[in-house]
């Protein structure tokens, strides 16, 4: 493990001095081998637009999946010069805004925690710079799912902290936030909330670029335990290498559905989708996002209800024989 982190973080950083220009030339031959050649998970990318979008032809679904892995291939270059880039060549390419109304509101409610929304949507990796602009206000930290590879996950763990942000890992999430909230930090925290959520973990289906989609519910209900405000951050690609920010407040500026369980859930979905429909090629459709169906959710529910009452019964019966 330690040969090869050492191997890749060297090859890396070498990397990472070559200029954005030179890395999008490197970008451009590495889209010709993906989608071309290697042809990168090319029937689940065209699956997920054919069923999100029924309404284009096959003309423009093309033109969104040859955008998406030329997209896709500058979110690697990009991470990858994220390594070294100096502080003010970022805060010049990735701009944050609507901070301060979040600092006047956390001071107002005498508030710890902000909770951010975001999906994996242009570049997520470079949205660990907002240390950068958040100063001494605000503690900064995001929640992510640890790398089965101990290397690679050591790398963006590194990656992701480089400007004083703190990766919780998923698994630790409620733990830590109850530590801070006990040490009275200030924080805000980033959720990327668009993934497939476990089996188990399957709470709440929407109707989400036209397809039953399950999503995860964790994060508004931890927002709600701990009264964070929630706000949405909507982020734009104004041109190649640059990124725009913008946080939004999903209770105070977004109707809350009525009669909903999950409200602030609901509503991230949904700018989520407003996102996308706006530049769809900038979403990570690469990701098998619709693989677990509500019918197959419900037989395992069935079965893991019966199977709890086998077991109750089971105990039961043993302690009946335990006392005859």
């Amino acid at each position: 493990m330690a040969v090869v982190y050492y191997v890749v973080n060297g090859f890396w950083y070498i990397l990472s001095w070559l200029p954005l220009c030179v890395l999008y030339v490197i970008s451009d031959f590495i889209f010709y081998l993906l989608y071309y050649c290697i042809r990168y998970r090319r029937k689940v990318v065209r699956k997920n637009l054919v069923n999100s979008f029924p309404e284009k032809s096959l003309r423009e679904i093309i033109a969104i999946e040859k955008g998406f892995y030329a997209w896709f291939c500058d979110y690697v270059v990009e991470t990858i010069r994220l390594r070294s880039m100096s502080q003010e060549e970022l805060q010049k390419r990735m701009v944050f805004e609507g901070l301060e109304p979040i600092f006047e509101e956390m001071e107002k409610n005498n508030q710890t925690f902000c909770f951010a929304y975001l999906g994996h949507y242009c570049n997520w990796e470079w949205v660990s710079t907002l240390p950068l602009w958040t100063k001494d206000k605000l503690k900064c930290a995001q929640i992510y799912h640890p790398l089965e590879n101990k290397a690679f996950n050591t790398l963006f763990v590194n990656l992701r902290g480089r400007f004083g942000s703190e990766n919780i890992a998923m698994s630790e999430t409620l733990r830590r936030i109850i530590q801070l909230k006990n040490e009275k930090q200030k924080t805000i925290i980033g959720f990327i909330a668009d993934q497939t959520p476990m089996w188990n973990s399957i709470h709440l289906w929407l109707d989400f670029l036209n397809q039953e989609t399950p999503v995860f519910t964790g994060t508004e209900r931890i927002a709600k335990q701990v009264n964070a405000c929630v706000y949405y951050i909507d982020i734009t690609r104004p041109r190649r290498g640059y990124y725009h920010a913008i946080f939004k407040s999903i209770v105070d500026e977004t109707k809350m559905p009525v009669a909903s369980e999950f409200p602030i859930t609901e509503i991230y979905m949904h700018l989520l989708e407003e996102t996308i429909n706006r530049a769809p090629a900038y979403w990570l459709w690469s990701h098998n996002r619709w693989k677990r169906k509500r019918d197959a959710a419900e037989r395992r529910m069935v079965e893991q209800e019966k199977r709890k009452e086998e077991r109750i019964k089971a105990n039961l019966a043993k302690e009946t024989k335990t006392k005859e």
